[in-house]
Order: C-alpha cells, then sequence, then structure tokens
C-alpha cells in the first residue's frame, strides 16, 4: 500500500464553495433549458406538443415533493451524504433522460431529476452557510449568483443552440461529467454534518405538506394555460389549498414538525420569507411578460424576445460586486428598501407605450432589473439568515425555498392570468394586456420596498472569537474518522 499515492487533500471550505457551484449550475440550467426543445422533443417522439409539456411539469412538481422533507433528511443523515447522493441521482437521471427511448421514459426521468433537484438547493446552502460565519456570507454573493441568476439566463440560448446544431439529447448530457466531477470532489473535500436533532420523522406533515406542493405547483402551472375552471386545475388548487392550510395548523402544534414554521417570527428570517415570496413573484412574472410583449410590440421572433431579456442576467452578476462592497457599510434594510422601489420603477417603465418597441431599451431596462433586483435579492438571502442558529439552518433552508418556489410559480400564474391564459398568440390582442402584466409585477416588487423595512439596519458584525466563529458544541460536526471539525 505504501507505492500507491495518497488522495489529495482538499480544503473543506474550497471544496464546499466548488462542489455547490456546479451542482446548483446544473440545477438553475435544467430549469429552463429544455423549454426551447420541447417542440422538437414532441415531434421526435411523434407527441403533441402538449404532450412533451409533461416533461417539464414532471420536473416542477417532483422538484416541490422532496422539499419539505430536505431539512430533516440533512439533520438526520447529515448534509453531506443528503447532498452528495442527491446529486449523484440527479447526475444518473440525467444520463437516463439523454438515453431516454420515448417520452414516457424521459418524463418519469425527469421527475426523477426533479425529486433529486428539490434536495440539492436547500441542503447545498445549507452546507455554505455553516461553512462560513453570517459576517463571511457577504462574499458568497458572487458565489450565489452564478447559479441563481446566469445559469437560468443561459438555459434558453444554450439549449437552442445545442437542439440545432448537437440534438436535444445534449440538453441532459453536459451534465453527466459535471456532477461526476462534483460527486468526487465532495467525497474527498467534504466534511460530514450531522446535527443529530433530526427527531422523529413527522408522518403527518410530510403526508400533509408533500401532496399539498405538488398539487398547488400542478394548478399554478396549468391554470393559466387549461383555464382554472377546469376539472383537474380546480380540483388540485382547492385540494392543494386545502392541504396547506392544514399543513400549517398541524405543523405549528406538533412538537418535531417537518417544517418548522416558528422560525417566521424570527423577524428577519420572517421578512426575508415574505420578501423572497414577492421578489420571486416579480421576477419570475416579469421575464414570463416581457418577452410576450417584445413579441407583442415588436412582432419579434421567440430567439430575439428571449436575448432581449439575457441583460438581466449581466445586471444581476454586477449585483454580487454591489452587494459586496454597499452592505457591510449601510446594512440590509437601507439597501433592501431603495432597491425594491428602484426596481419597481424600472418594471414600470417596460410598459411604457413606446419603450417596448425599442429592443435597446427593453435590454438597458432589463440589465437594471437585473443590478437593483439581484442587489435586493441577494442581500435578502444573506440578511434572513444571520440570526438562525445551526441547529436550525437546514430547517430554514428549505422553508425558505419552498417560499421562493411557491412565489415564482405564483407570479407566473398571475402574469398568465392577466394577460388571458395563451389563448391568443402574441399581438392578437394587442400589447395591452401584456403591459398590463408587467405593472402587476412592478406592484409586487414595491410591496417588497415596503416590507424591506422590517429587516434589519445593522450591517453584519464579526464574532468576537473570530471569523471561525466558536468551536462546534456537542460534537454535531464530524468528519468521517469521527474527530470534531468545524465545517
Amino acid at each position: 500500500m505504501s507505492g500507491l499515492l495518497p488522495l489529495p487533500r482538499i480544503r473543506p471550505r474550497i471544496a464546499v464553495v466548488l462542489v455547490y457551484l456546479a451542482a446548483m449550475c446544473m440545477n438553475g440550467l435544467d430549469s429552463t433549458i429544455v423549454n426551447p426543445a420541447l417542440f422538437t422533443i414532441a415531434g421526435d417522439f411523434g407527441q403533441p406538443v402538449s404532450a412533451a409539456n409533461t416533461v417539464e411539469t414532471a420536473f416542477l412538481v417532483a422538484l416541490a415533493l422532496t422539499l419539505p422533507v430536505a431539512g430533516w433528511l440533512g439533520d438526520r443523515y447529515g448534509t453531506k451524504r443528503i447532498f452528495l447522493g442527491s446529486l449523484a441521482v440527479f447526475t444518473a437521471a440525467s444520463a437516463v433522460c439523454g438515453l431516454a427511448p420515448d417520452l414516457a421514459t424521459l418524463v418519469v426521468a425527469r421527475g426523477v431529476q426533479g425529486l433529486a433537484g428539490g434536495l440539492l438547493t436547500p441542503v447545498g446552502m445549507t452546507l455554505l452557510f455553516r461553512a462560513f460565519a453570517p459576517h463571511e456570507r457577504v462574499r458568497l454573493s458572487k458565489v450565489l449568483i452564478v447559479p441563481t441568476a446566469l445559469m437560468p439566463a443561459l438555459g434558453p440560448p444554450l439549449g437552442g443552440f445545442l437542439t440545432e446544431h448537437l440534438s436535444w439529447h445534449w440538453l441532459f448530457f453536459v451534465n453527466v461529467p459535471v456532477g461526476a466531477a462534483a460527486v468526487l470532489l465532495g467525497l474527498l473535500g467534504l466534511r460530514e454534518h450531522v446535527e443529530g436533532t433530526g427527531g422523529p420523522f413527522d408522518r403527518t406533515g410530510f403526508l400533509l405538506a408533500t401532496p399539498a406542493l405538488g398539487l398547488l405547483t400542478y394548478a399554478l402551472g396549468f391554470g393559466p394555460s387549461r383555464g382554472w375552471t377546469s376539472p383537474a386545475v380546480a380540483a388540485c388548487a382547492v385540494l392543494g389549498t386545502g392541504l396547506l392550510v392544514a399543513t400549517a395548523v398541524h405543523q405549528w402544534r406538533a412538537p418535531e414538525p417537518l417544517l418548522r414554521l416558528r422560525l417566521l417570527a424570527d423577524r428577519a428570517y420572517g421578512t426575508a420569507s415574505v420578501l423572497a415570496v414577492l421578489t420571486a413573484a416579480g421576477l419570475m412574472g416579469v421575464l414570463f411578460a416581457v418577452p410576450l410583449l417584445f413579441q407583442a410590440a415588436l412582432g419579434a421572433s421567440a430567439l430575439d424576445a428571449g436575448l432581449s431579456v439575457f441583460p438581466e442576467a449581466i445586471g444581476l452578476m454586477l449585483a454580487s460586486q454591489v452587494v459586496d462592497r454597499l452592505l457591510p457599510r449601510v446594512g440590509p434594510r437601507w439597501l433592501v428598501a431603495p432597491a425594491l422601489l428602484l426596481a419597481g420603477v424600472v418594471f414600470a417603465a417596460l410598459a411604457v407605450p413606446g419603450v417596448a418597441e425599442n429592443a435597446w431599451c427593453v435590454r438597458g431596462l432589463m440589465f437594471l432589473i437585473g443590478l437593483v433586483l439581484g442587489t435586493a435579492v441577494l442581500t435578502v438571502q444573506l440578511a434572513g439568515f444571520e440570526d438562525v442558529a445551526p441547529p436550525d439552518m437546514g430547517h430554514a433552508m428549505g422553508l425558505f425555498q419552498i417560499t421562493r418556489t411557491l412565489g415564482g410559480a405564483l407570479g407566473i400564474a398571475v402574469c398568465a392570468g392577466v394577460i388571458g391564459g395563451g389563448a391568443h398568440g402574441p399581438g392578437a390582442a394587442g400589447p395591452g394586456p401584456y403591459r398590463l402584466a408587467v405593472w402587476v409585477t412592478a406592484g409586487l416588487v414595491v410591496l417588497g420596498a415596503l416590507a424591506a423595512l422590517r429587516l434589519p439596519k445593522e450591517p453584519p458584525q464579526p464574532p468576537p472569537f473570530g471569523d471561525d466563529g466558536p468551536p462546534p458544541a456537542g460534537g454535531a460536526t464530524e468528519n468521517p474518522a469521527g474527530t470534531p471539525a468545524a465545517a
């Protein structure tokens, strides 16, 4: 054995950042990369486009199903084990998607991708936030912005390019080498963290929360296009809402709840969760409505419309630089509130008659949206978790991701409902309904500016014991060898 080369030692905090970045880029890209290929996929399998849409629906619904259990699984079995296991499943499912011989196989594999993806984001952010103290997380804004902003924006153009020049199978094959490398790096470099407070599994909460989120996601996804009064959509909306109310009642009363709703009582975290709903609804709504407005006003192609909103991603990338410099100086409240107010003004400007007719005006305003709204979103994400105790971090991340996911779905559904459910093609009824939808998104972010006044005024402060934080209490963090180690 002495002749074997030793495995390279990788600093755990560097490994956390690299593995998180790779996994979240895969997950973020997969949320949008398939959309341009749905027509091609439908044609290859001899199916109507409505049937091919189940590829995305399966991913989104499955994504919602595992969010409620993410925090409990990470605490009970270890964040490293759950994260790398989910990443391995996501990677394997990507390979199956690329090799799928028929639509049914593709839909099932896409659903498995969604199940794994629902665990990746909250557990991955738990790993990341446990590895860095609150005052150090400002520097993470450069990391957080890549998967949350750049990858979803790159998805449509990259998906169209791969579909046109290679095949739609490569939309999924691109994940395989990245995922395999990330799993290997994680096995070598990540340290395990078992919080030991997972407690007994809340079966009642699981049986209530999981179908509630799945049914609501389905209803919000198909309600605008199929009609809110259609039997399937109406039944899912009513049943999902009822189950969600029952979930909330149970979670407040349960001694060991699956979702720790009591965390919302914390002023910073509760405000951040409200802002997550409003900002996600506004951003996803405007990204849905503006391309349609651009097509309605100019008669532009779908590709041109998609490229017109891409500057938003560039603005989001620059927002990380703004947060890095301003948050330690001015604090969360006076960074988020003005940014959201300005974002509302920019949103409204997009809907002013004559603006959408100028492609460069649209691109410039989308860049500003990325800059100002990205500044607010990143600050909220950092400030909301400053006072969350390490034992609650996994549950807090899972709950935050649930609120953000439902907020984004709600924003799209509201805009689609205002536009008219897509019953008419772009331009058929003129740009009026599309402008109204954009104004609605402006109202959502202005509401967020008012809610942001409840955020803390003080910037994140370093703890008195230095950058590494307090020593691990009770041996909650352990490396594979069983010796205490800071994450």
